[in-house]
């Protein structure tokens, strides 16, 4: 009945600018048919107002997925190319977390490995904001650098890979089940910063959920309790993201479509040499800003992702 009831106010919502907009055209022709001009500023300001109103509820067809309104988990790997790929996999994690911080999103960081010589082998957050998971979903897949590497003695162009995997967060318990007997948990000492308690003590908890063989591993807090809790919530939304790729597969199979739901597609280049451009390989769209974009400036590649999509999800 909850359901019933959102529903039913999208749809009256709609309905309302259907009729606003039938008056306008009305008004509109019977000032024409009287020759009355008294009537322009209103109507110049009813057509924006409808204008804009319009725009705010094909937004909202964009983020109307059954997750969209939820938190995301959001994880980055290093990718082929060694420490380029460590160092770039850092520069993702640091640019959706200040994309984060320019919302006002929360964040949590949940896990993080450090590379062996710079930047990052992983990191995994969680970002709670409205319609988290809905903005963030469109930047799973693989995530290309190229540039001039740092380390490098000759600065050599070099390609490098990082993988971005993104998951909506599971909020009712019955969404996904994991019996115990499908688990295996190991508890062992932390190789990151933590301090001597870290150090001295098995805190950090690998969770291996046997049936799919999803390794989760959390070691960023000084509790083992909470690497576990946190552990789990992350392989709760691994298996969601799983159930959503599923359906997703499904549904381009009964359209005859030709679908790969992997996480390992191409999405975007980052070029930041010989020119400066970073370019989203599934709807075209790019910028020469790329300092803009690895601050946080996404907003344009996700709004032009869910564009995309509204028609493809029909």
């Amino acid at each position: 009945m909850q359901q019933l009831s959102t529903l039913r106010g999208k749809v009256e919502l709609w309905r309302g600018l259907e009729r606003r907009a039938r008056d306008a055209a009305e008004l509109i022709e019977l000032s024409m048919e009287e020759g009355d001009a008294s009537t322009e500023a209103e109507l110049t300001a009813e057509l924006d107002a409808l204008d804009k109103d319009l725009g705010k509820l094909e937004f909202q067809l964009q983020l109307s997925g059954p997750y969209d309104n939820r938190a995301a988990i959001l994880a980055v790997h290093q990718g082929l190319g060694g420490n380029d790929a460590a160092d770039f996999a850092d520069m993702l994690f640091r640019m959706y977390l200040r994309w984060a911080e320019k919302r006002d999103f929360s964040v949590e960081v949940l896990d993080v490995t450090e590379g062996e010589e710079a930047g990052i082998k992983s990191a995994t957050i969680e970002i709670t904001g409205p319609y988290a998971y809905g903005y963030l979903k469109g930047e799973r897949g693989t995530h290309r650098l190229v540039r001039q590497s740092p380390f490098n003695a000759g600065a050599a162009r070099q390609t490098s890979f990082a993988k971005v995997e993104v998951m909506p967060e599971v909020e009712d318990a019955a969404e996904i089940e994991v019996s115990p007997d499908d688990v295996r948990i190991d508890v062992f000492r932390s190789s990151g910063a933590g301090g001597q308690n870290v150090q001295k003590n098995s805190t950090a908890v690998r969770i291996t959920h046997i049936p799919t063989g999803i390794v989760v591993t959390c070691q960023n807090e000084r509790s083992q309790g909470r690497n576990r809790e946190s552990a789990m919530k992350v392989l709760e939304s691994r298996l969601l993201q799983l159930e959503v790729a599923r359906q997703e597969e499904e549904k381009a199979r009964l359209k005859g479509e030709n679908f790969d739901a992997s996480f390992g597609n191409q999405i975007r280049n980052y070029v930041l040499h010989p020119y400066k451009m970073v370019k989203d390989l599934r709807t075209s769209f790019e910028t020469s800003d790329t300092t803009a974009v690895l601050d946080g400036e996404l907003d344009p590649f996700m709004e032009a992702y869910l564009k995309s999509q509204v028609g493809s999800n029909t």
